[in-house]
């Protein structure tokens, strides 16, 4: 199964395939690698001049912020159970263990994350930062019952 679409080259109108499997491919390695991204910020090892947080502390006091309806002292156990989860799950999508468990609980945790900024500090940083986005493409990920490039195919196959 694929899709056609059209794409115009020099006045030209061309017909390209965009195969399904291409897509949840991209899907896989665009969300974890977000995830494994934002983890690594805050663990500083991205640079000063490229990191939203920087460090562990800066992150904490992000967490505080918008998630302002929970007591100080869970803020580190909150801290320590997202950036446990983004690992797990970025992991997971990039080998393709469980796809669609692991798509599904990273959509989950997006539209957390979406919800907390936007009743914490507005819709604006959610939109900026294409929050809202990330979980639409989680869910529509989890849709995506093809395997391709993933470690399921190798265990369902020896299973057989």
């Amino acid at each position: 199964m694929y899709l056609l679409l059209p794409y115009h080259t020099f006045g030209q109108t061309t017909k390209t395939l965009m195969y399904p499997r291409t897509i949840k491919l991209f899907l896989r390695l665009a969300i974890s690698t977000a995830f494994l991204s934002a983890v690594a910020d805050r663990l500083g090892m991205w640079g000063k001049d490229v990191s939203f947080w920087g460090n562990w502390g800066s992150f904490l006091q992000h967490t505080q912020l918008i998630n302002p309806w929970f007591p100080n002292a869970m803020i580190p156990a909150i801290a320590n159970l997202v950036t446990v989860a983004e690992v797990i799950f970025g992991i997971c999508l990039i080998i393709g263990l469980k796809t669609e468990l692991f798509a599904k609980l990273s959509g989950l945790l997006l539209l957390l994350f979406a919800l907390s900024m936007t009743f914490s500090t507005g819709i604006k940083g959610a939109l900026d930062f294409s929050v809202f986005t990330a979980s639409a493409g989680a869910f529509a990920l989890s849709l995506m019952k093809e395997k391709y490039c993933e470690l399921d195919l190798l265990i369902f196959k020896s299973q057989d």
